[in-house]
């Protein structure tokens, strides 16, 4: 009777295994994109419950508007990627619609019937910093756009976290077209003495970056109107030189 092969030693089992083909699993390449669009949402104390579904609203709206899909049609790839959150004191974020790509009318209104089924939310402070690193953290997640464009609007001054201006100055390092969307109350408030004007803050304070802008709602109300021209321009397809406030 044969005898039955000595079993291999442990050494030659294991240069055995690192002679074999190794099979990588490749990583997943980021989908390019005309622009990565964060939209970031104040839900501070300040902003009441109506306030907030004006926002929420005019958000949807937006992406509901016919122009806003011509005008991502009509971009160098024909689609960006955006994703939504609220924001307020320095540790509070809530990313309430993932990243998502639109490329047309029905990805358009997927998008917008997200932002309507979102929860509504009311915080206490208003952590203009706190939403710029947030932001910046949500880039780099499955697209890369040739324009990283963060959307803050809001309705106050930060008063909560890190200085403002650390985290502008670490958002445009960083490659981050920071635009603005304040909204003024022009009736004087007891709060806001000695407050600088809003519009003055958000133009001189928070935009920034190649072709930032600002854009400015005289009130809640005209907040739809202000958001629907605010991202269609953040979405053309050659960015505007130089900061700009427009109101509407």
């Amino acid at each position: 009777m044969r005898n039955a092969p000595s079993p291999l030693p442990r050494r030659s089992l294991l240069m055995g295994a690192l002679a074999a083909p190794v099979v990588l699993r490749q990583a997943r390449a980021a989908e390019p994109v005309d622009v990565e669009l964060v939209l970031a949402v104040d839900v501070s104390r300040s902003v009441d419950q109506q306030e907030q579904e004006l926002q929420f609203r005019g958000y949807a709206a937006a992406f509901r508007d016919r122009k806003l899909v011509e005008g991502i049609a009509g971009g160098p790839l024909g689609r960006i990627a955006v994703t939504f959150f609220t924001w307020s004191d320095w540790h509070i974020q809530e990313h309430l619609v993932p990243w998502t790509l639109i490329d047309g009318s029905e990805s358009a209104e997927r998008f917008a019937a997200a932002i309507d089924a979102a929860p509504r939310r009311i915080w206490l402070y208003t952590s203009i910093s706190g939403a710029m690193d947030f932001a910046g953290r949500l880039f780099g997640r499955g697209y890369e756009g040739t324009r990283k464009v963060v959307d803050i609007s809001g309705d106050g001054v930060n008063n909560s976290g890190r200085p403002l201006a650390e985290a502008r100055a670490d958002a445009l390092a960083a490659g981050i077209v920071l635009n603005g969307l304040a909204v003024v109350d022009r009736t004087p408030q007891p709060w806001a003495a000695g407050m600088p004007p809003l519009d003055s803050y958000y133009r001189d304070e928070v935009i920034g970056g190649p072709g930032a802008f600002l854009m400015v709602a005289e009130g809640f109300e005209a907040f739809e109107t202000a958001v629907k021209r605010k991202i269609i321009r953040e979405i053309a397809a050659i960015p505007i030189s130089g900061p700009l406030v427009e109101y509407a």
